[in-house]
């Protein structure tokens, strides 16, 4: 399980009875002019609202009573002449709440349970664009390699939009997060995609800084921006094959194509890992590696990445040390990156 039931004190429930707003109220969103209802209470900053038959969560400065807009219109219609020039507002843009980028955000939904605690039941996801240009989206959630859940579409500019829901005991199965972004804007850019998978640690670690911070969301950076694509270069004529004298085991007739990306991670090497020992994980791990090294320097690829993971550093660690020991290796780099995090280290070879 994902670890005991999480409690909100008696100050959260004060602050949400204190709010100017109660579940059913019709409300003004100020940006836009549409109105909606109150459908859930969040925090004492936040409430989830519907419009149009779609929900998301708003901050109360963003939102308010309608009747001043009621009173005003219905005053308008009563006039019979219409001022010589009507004023002018300014155009304002919503600020950012985030950093520029595009995010996966989590909102915990909570329950009360028979001693009258707030528990979580499940957790809400929205997409959320930081940018100021539309991006069109691919999610898909997968338990088991197996597709529960896929949903695409266009996200415009600083917009969000709530994908789905996530029940909280699930999420001990560990969900793998697919996602693809696409600039709609600038065809030179390069579609960016990944993939997201919370650890039922972290998760919990997430719950209680939500409930001592008094937060509602916790959320993952997908990309911070688009790159360029690559241009591709220009045929070269085949130069004639040598062998390489510190790969023994790999010949013309055995050879198979190399690849840009390797995934160190157990599960995608083995179907069942049942009774293998760490030690023979890793050993395994280490393999792969060292041959598919191998192929990239055959290959004379330019750069490799390597799949590691975090956790505790230990694969981490010995794939660099097997790098320190291979001339053919330039120089390698374990940097955060949108896609991989730092579970990843990029390789460049030299010939």
């Amino acid at each position: 399980m994902l670890g005991p039931p999480l409690g909100v004190r008696g100050l959260w429930v004060l602050g949400v009875r204190s709010m100017k707003f109660s579940i059913g109220d019709i409300i003004l969103l100020k940006r836009s002019g549409e109105e909606g209802h109150v459908t859930a209470f969040i925090n004492p900053q936040m409430l989830e609202v519907e419009v149009n038959g779609t929900t998301f969560p708003v901050y109360l400065d963003d939102i308010d009573h309608p009747y001043l807009k009621w009173f005003t219109d219905k005053t308008k219609k009563k006039k019979q002449t219409l001022p010589e020039q009507l004023p002018v507002e300014k155009a304002t843009d919503r600020k950012q709440r985030l950093a520029k980028g595009v995010y996966l955000f989590f909102m915990p939904v909570y329950k009360t349970d028979v001693l009258e605690e707030e528990v979580v039941e499940q957790l809400k996801i929205y997409l959320l664009n930081e940018m100021p240009q539309p991006v069109n989206f691919l999610y898909d959630v997968r338990f088991a390699h197996k597709s529960e859940f896929k949903h695409e579409g266009t996200l415009h500019a600083f917009g969000n939009v709530y994908l789905h829901s996530v029940s909280y005991p699930d999420m001990n199965d560990q969900p793998r997060f697919h996602w693809q972004l696409t600039d709609t804007v600038n065809e030179q850019m390069d579609t960016a995609e990944g993939i997201l998978r919370i650890r039922p640690a972290k998760l919990f670690e997430h719950i209680n800084h939500l409930l001592q911070h008094s937060e509602p969301t916790f959320s993952y950076p997908l990309i911070e921006d688009f790159v360029p694509k690559k241009q591709k270069a220009p045929k070269e004529k085949p130069e004639p094959f040598i062998k390489p004298r510190t790969l023994p085991l790999i010949t013309t007739s055995t050879i198979e194509a190399a690849r840009y990306e390797i995934d160190l991670h157990i599960e995608s090497l083995i179907e069942n890992k049942r009774g293998l020992t760490t030690a023979d994980i890793l050993n395994k791990q280490l393999d792969t590696l060292q041959h598919y090294i191998q192929l990239a320097i055959v290959h004379r690829q330019e750069r490799m990445v390597v799949i590691h993971g975090l956790g505790k550093g230990r694969l981490r660690e010995e794939v660099h040390t097997i790098l320190k020991q291979i001339p053919e290796v330039s120089r390698y780099k374990n940097e955060w990156s949108g896609k991989y995090g730092f579970g990843a280290t990029e390789i460049w070879f030299r010939y």
